[in-house]
């Protein structure tokens, strides 16, 4: 359903199926229900992802990395399911190269969990692959029931009133929103200065128009749909 000009439901579209399952290191959802989504979708372990699936009883299509935390708890014997694909290359992490593979296999729409969890300096430099991929790549976060969206054009997408709704510009960015308790209006957002952490919908119809940067965009998750957006311009744009 339309519900606004040129833009469409954010977590509605006919095609509205992640093309796969992205698990990082990190700490992964818990919950067995979570990965039952995911039955008839390749799932790819980053590295000793893998083991931590083991344990959850989902055996992931492929497994891929640099693989030295993997081979520290166990081997290939393991997994007998399982597509081990070693890549020594030290100038990218496991992230990076569970993404690069994705590109390859024509994946354009990702769900990724397991972001979080471990060192600091790991999140962080996720945080950099992401931005950088997510260029080429349509990429989406999943964490505790949220999504976080990387976005560089303009969009509209409906959400509950009184759901939280983050916009953090990645380094900087400016906006104009509606919808929102506290909205923008051709404002600056920069980290270290100025953040649009932890909004509020007040409106069904929530609008975020980028006149110039780049935000990362978190709102409630809509398991198993993906995000679909219209962008500003006239064809459709799935951002993940």
């Amino acid at each position: 359903m339309d519900r606004f000009h040129q833009h469409t439901d954010l977590h509605n579209s006919s095609n509205n199926n992640f093309d796969v399952l992205l698990c990082l290191d990190g700490n992964l959802p818990l919950l067995k229900d979570f990965f039952d989504f995911f039955k008839n979708s390749p799932v790819i372990a980053a590295d000793g992802a893998a083991h931590k699936l083991q344990q959850m009883n989902v055996s992931p299509t492929f497994i891929i990395g640099d693989l030295d935390s993997f081979h520290q708890h166990g081997d290939a014997s393991d997994f007998p399911d399982s597509t081990i694909l070693h890549f020594p290359d030290q100038e990218s992490n496991d992230f990076e190269k569970c993404l690069v593979f994705c590109k390859k296999q024509g994946y354009s729409s990702i769900l990724v969990c397991g972001f979080h969890g471990g060192l600091t300096e790991h999140s962080l430099n996720n945080w950099s692959v992401l931005m950088r991929h997510s260029q080429i790549l349509s990429i989406c976060l999943y964490e505790n029931g949220r999504y976080a969206i990387p976005l560089r054009e303009s969009i509209s997408f409906s959400a509950q009133i009184g759901e939280t709704i983050s916009l953090i510009p990645q380094p900087k960015a400016i906006l104009t929103t509606s919808g929102l308790q506290w909205n923008l209006r051709n404002e600056l957002l920069e980290l270290g200065v100025r953040e649009g952490a932890r909004n509020c919908a007040v409106d069904s119809n929530i609008s975020v128009e980028i006149h110039d940067g780049e935000v990362l965009l978190f709102c409630d998750s809509h398991l198993p749909f993906k995000p679909v957006m219209l962008s500003s311009h006239s064809s459709l744009s799935s951002i993940i």
